[in-house]
């Protein structure tokens, strides 16, 4: 069989890639290799947001291109994405004072083009009681603004079906073999099954996640990459209801933000950062995560949490000094040759701006791709309710 593009991975990204290339009239295979979003892209915070703190590092591109994102899928998702009060307290200990997130606030609505999703003001202290019981000892302010919330994992599958529907191929398990350059793309073998299996594409696209450089590896000759590191984050489901919304709280220990939010009739805690050196399918929740975020969940609440279910995905992030919370959450684009490229691989990235690196991707590969007629246009395409 011959294809024009062949994406390896099923999570948001290798889904964004292939519908992308589909609705651009690609003939398009895409090969995962244990299910839909069997990896981090169902490990998430389920979060379709802006990135409020991503103002402090200067990321102003990235903020500005994740808010319009997130306005483009609560028009094309509306079943899928939907806008949630977030509530920031601040106590005479958190580390930003309130003009501090009054400024922040501002430039995030200012950089979502001041729509009305983009609206924030300060809860009135007569009201503070309605907030899920949260701690009013020391409280000085409470902020509120509006993000997404999404199902990580029905947003793949719902991407993934979309893509079908304009044509794409889609295997699964199936794992590459190998990806060795011919003169005018590659020869791709991988196994589904019992089955050995070959096929030629013009270009191929690595959107592995946490596999990624795994993936490198097998191809030939090696393109261009980047040493990243795995970054652990942990979740927690613990029993109860929030009413209110979510609650970007700080953890006591470190000040590092911590959500807690509703989730399936229950409250979802997360998340942790820590460098994870195993194989990316062995991450798992450790017990010293558990008690960093329970002891975040206690500071600010009352009751005993009850812990029902605990998860862990994996981020990756470019290798750098410093910890992990203030990396760059860039989403980086490795070709195999700058003028002419047959190969992109997918670092990083952001749940929120999946379809946005998708049309980049798609973009760096038009020298080699044919001109076919265009089928749909992504930013308006609804996606399906396929659940």
């Amino acid at each position: 069989s011959e294809y024009d593009l062949l994406v390896i991975g099923g999570g948001i990204h290798g889904a964004g890639v292939a519908q992308a290339a589909a609705a651009h009239g690609q003939r398009t295979l895409l090969l995962e290799a244990r299910g839909p979003a069997a990896g981090t892209s169902s490990r998430s915070s389920k979060l379709i947001h802006g990135g409020l703190r991503y103002l402090e590092s200067l990321h102003l591109g990235l903020v500005a291109e994740s808010l319009q994102e997130r306005e483009i899928l609560l028009q094309i998702a509306p079943h899928l994405v939907r806008l949630v009060d977030f509530h920031i307290p601040v106590y005479k200990e958190t580390s930003r004072r309130p003009w501090q997130l009054q400024i922040g606030l501002s430039l995030y609505a200012a950089l979502g083009k001041l729509r009305p999703s983009t609206r924030f003001d300060r809860v009135k202290p007569a009201e503070w009681e309605r907030l899920d019981g949260i701690r009013r000892d020391g409280l000085q302010a409470v902020f509120r603004y509006s993000d997404g919330q999404t199902d990580d994992a029905r947003l793949v599958r719902s991407v993934l079906s979309s893509a079908q529907e304009l044509g794409c191929e889609i295997c699964h398990p199936a794992e590459l073999l190998s990806a060795t350059r011919e003169r005018d793309g590659w020869l791709v073998r991988y196994r589904s099954g019992a089955e050995h299996l070959e096929v030629r594409t013009r270009a191929l696209v690595n959107a592995a996640g946490p596999w990624v450089e795994h993936v490198r590896r097998r191809i030939s000759p090696t393109p261009n990459g980047r040493i990243v590191d795995l970054v652990a984050g942990t979740h927690l489901e613990l029993r109860g209801k929030l009413e209110r919304g979510i609650y970007y709280t700080e953890a006591p220990r470190d000040r590092r933000a911590v959500f807690v939010m509703p989730w399936k009739d229950r409250i979802l805690l997360g998340t942790t950062e820590r460098t994870h050196r195993a194989e990316p399918g062995e991450v798992t929740p450790t017990r010293e995560e558990r008690d960093y975020l329970l002891e975040t969940y206690s500071h600010y609440f009352s009751g005993t949490p009850e812990v029902i279910d605990s998860w862990a995905g994996l981020r990756v992030l470019p290798r750098a000094k410093g910890e992990a919370f203030h990396r760059s959450r860039e989403t980086l684009l490795f070709h195999d040759d700058p003028q002419i490229p047959r190969y992109v691989g997918i670092y990083g990235g952001k749940l929120t701006g999946y379809r946005a690196t998708a049309e980049r991707t798609l973009k760096a590969l038009s020298p080699v791709l044919p001109v076919r007629p265009r089928l749909a246009d992504t930013a308006t395409l609804k996606l399906p309710d396929i659940d």
